[in-house]
């Protein structure tokens, strides 16, 4: 099998079909051997009786649906597991992504890239201002923090090889991070222009409160890429910080007590300091260790983020 175009999606009833006679219509032109891998992930609209049609109508479909709706990151970490392909395009069950970039994104790749991730230029373009920030800013931030520099990091349509594709362990809300994640393996990553289109129906799946997972994960992926291996730099620095403004804070309470003269027995502010500090690194400490053991959890055992419930 030379291609594997993975589709990821949930409760996309009416924009199944349209979006399978495009990509037949690019795949069959390519001239070589392809699937076309559909992720229901528990789709609650019918989704799953439109994909048994297509299924029956075309050898070169396969479906798996998941057993409960377990998020993008879960759906396409089970599609890139599955995929039989030597190279792995994954794009969004929306439509919003065009099927006629994937030679490009192919072309792209064969000068030697391991990822070739998309750019939708033209997503926003009419669009308030008070949308278009947010986006460009989240890019910045995450182009920042992580070292890989793109434009769009949140843009589902992406071609990988697939040695790297098997490779890349996703859970949480990590699928807006793949770049910064297989750029820590080594990987070679290029940016191409692809085309936006509007959904054709249905409505969007994200929402605000994803902006917080979305951080949060974030934050994750630059603790394990960075620190990970040397989690002393990140609690060690924790500690002195915290130390120095403990020995500080006593000092000056040292000072008033043998210079000023003033009791310390009536004054209960310090001890709610120092517990709301250590409370706060506390808390801060498990959630990163929290992260690490999750990590090795998953790739020790090789233990999937998403249970199938059958495939046909």
């Amino acid at each position: 099998m030379e291609l594997s175009v993975v589709v990821p999606l949930y409760n996309e009833r009416d924009n199944l079909v349209p979006l399978h006679d495009e990509l037949a219509r690019v795949l069959g032109a390519t001239g070589g051997s392809y699937e076309m891998l559909f992720i229901d992930d528990g789709s609650t609209d019918g989704s799953l009786e439109v994909l048994r049609a297509i299924k029956r109508a075309d050898a070169c479909v396969r479906v798996i649906r998941l057993a409960r709706n377990s998020g993008q990151t879960a759906a396409l970490a089970c599609g890139l597991r599955h995929a039989a392909g030597d190279v792995v395009v994954a794009i969004d069950g929306d439509g919003e992504n065009d099927p006629a970039d994937i030679p490009r994104l192919l072309a792209k790749l064969a000068e030697g890239y391991d990822l070739v991730s998309g750019w939708r230029t033209a997503r926003w373009a009419g669009a308030r201002l008070s949308r278009r920030l947010p986006s460009v800013a989240a890019n910045r931030l995450i182009s920042w923090m992580t070292g890989v520099r793109l434009h769009d990091y949140g843009c589902t349509l992406k071609a990988y090889r697939r040695d790297l594709a098997q490779r890349l362990m996703l859970y949480g809300e990590m699928h807006r991070f793949v770049p910064a994640i297989a750029a820590e393996q080594g990987a070679r990553i290029a940016e191409l222009e692809v085309n936006f289109r509007p959904r054709r129906s249905g409505s969007s799946k994200y929402g605000p409160g994803r902006i917080v997972r979305t951080f949060l994960d974030l934050l994750t992926v630059q603790f394990l890429s960075g620190y990970s291996t040397r989690p002393i730099q990140v609690f060690g620095a924790i500690g002195l910080v915290v130390g120095l403004i403990g020995a500080l804070w006593t000092g000056i309470l040292v000072f008033e007590k043998v210079v000023l003269g003033r009791t310390l027995h009536d004054r209960p502010a310090l001890l709610l300091a120092i517990v709301l500090v250590i409370v706060g690194v506390q808390f801060i400490s498990l959630g990163l260790l929290g992260e690490m053991l999750a990590r090795t959890y998953h790739e020790s055992q090789d233990k999937p983020v998403y249970v199938i419930k059958e495939q046909f």
